[in-house]
């Protein structure tokens, strides 16, 4: 059992720290971060809620940033290992193939929550200055100071270990990064706009944190998706498969969730209203029905993470939805990785 441990953190640790030192990392995480930035003036110029315009473009531009990176994160965890003939030495050894396919999702799963917790408190402290609706709104100097202090910072603490130390630099500015700007992030709500404190009450906005808590459930929800189908698949393929899980479970409810509940509306309607649902209902027979069930169980629904529309709303987050969501995702991620296990047990790697 100890040995298992052993062995799990021993994969899990040396695949996070490969995958958070490829470049592609850093390259998503600052084109993403600075896109981050910019959407705060751009959505200064919408005809309603600036405000509201900038939640739909950073909390989307954070699921996309996820999307991308555990595409090609967990596309090469397993793939690459067998193309190079490297995991014949893992393999040779007394390890066993479950505990390396969960200590290879554990590491790519912790290198996306690294780099999407990066991302998640620039977004904050941009959110936290606020768009600058009129040319009267004042500039939130603590959040302009602070911000731009912790990205000085992390930057230079990256170059020193990779100058001095010979460590990777990208690794080094996500992991230097996420607790530098945890703490500018929460100094910034500390003082308001005019450098004058204030309590962190006032600033802190909990349903933000809830909705990119969904947003990170749905990233590791693919990320098993990929390392899943990276037992069988070269890069490419999975890449592919990766990205058509996404895009077909954030498409689950239009394409197989109308079906079902035009289906269910026929069979519960009553003589009175039965006329007004025959019509749009007729051409769903009780065969696309069960199919239709069938792929709206088994297919990730990546929508129901993405919550910006309650949170632009006023509604939030309720806990119980909350809290629904995250057993889902994790139900999710422990089905594929157990299909990751089964398909890997019998993978010629030689």
């Amino acid at each position: 059992m100890f040995a298992a441990l052993e062995q799990f953190f021993a994969i899990a640790r040396s695949t996070l720290t490969e995958c958070l030192r490829q470049p592609v990392a850093l390259a998503v995480v600052l084109v993403a971060g600075l896109f981050v930035v910019l959407s705060n003036p751009f959505s200064a110029y919408t005809m309603s809620d600036d405000n509201h315009m900038f939640v739909d473009i950073g909390l989307s531009t954070l699921f996309l940033a996820g999307a991308i990176l555990a595409a090609f994160l967990a596309t090469s965890a397993i793939s690459r290992e067998i193309e190079n003939k490297t995991l014949l030495t893992i393999v040779s050894k007394p390890v066993s193939r479950s505990v390396f396919v969960i200590g290879r999702f554990a590491g790519v799963a912790g290198s996306l929550i690294v780099s999407l917790s990066f991302l998640a408190l620039l977004y904050a402290i941009v959110e936290q200055h606020g768009v600058l609706e009129t040319a009267a709104t004042p500039i939130h100097l603590s959040v302009v100071l602070f911000g731009a202090i912790g990205l000085i910072v992390s930057a230079a603490s990256a170059v020193w270990m990779n100058y001095f130390h010979n460590q990777s630099f990208a690794a080094c500015f996500l992991v230097f990064g996420v607790p530098i700007l945890l703490v500018a992030y929460l100094l910034s709500m500390l003082f308001n706009a005019k450098l004058e404190a204030q309590t962190m009450s006032m600033a802190f906005e909990p349903e933000q944190w809830k909705a990119i808590a969904l947003i990170v459930e749905a990233i590791v929800v693919l990320c098993a998706i990929a390392v899943a189908a990276s037992t069988r698949l070269g890069q490419v393929m999975t890449l592919s498969i990766t990205m058509g899980a996404l895009i077909l479970g954030l498409l689950s409810d239009w394409i197989f969730g109308r079906t079902v509940l035009l289906y269910e509306s026929m069979t519960a309607s009553t003589d009175a209203t039965a006329p007004l649902v025959s019509a749009a209902s007729e051409s769903v027979t009780p065969t696309a029905y069960a199919f239709a069930r069938t792929a709206w169980s088994v297919v990730p629904d990546f929508q129901m993470f993405f919550v910006t529309d309650a949170i632009n709303q006023g509604v939030g987050v309720p806990a119980a939805y909350f809290w629904t969501a995250s057993v889902y995702a994790c139900c999710m991620v422990a089905a594929f990785v157990a299909i990751a296990i089964a398909l890997f047990q019998r993978r010629e790697v030689g």
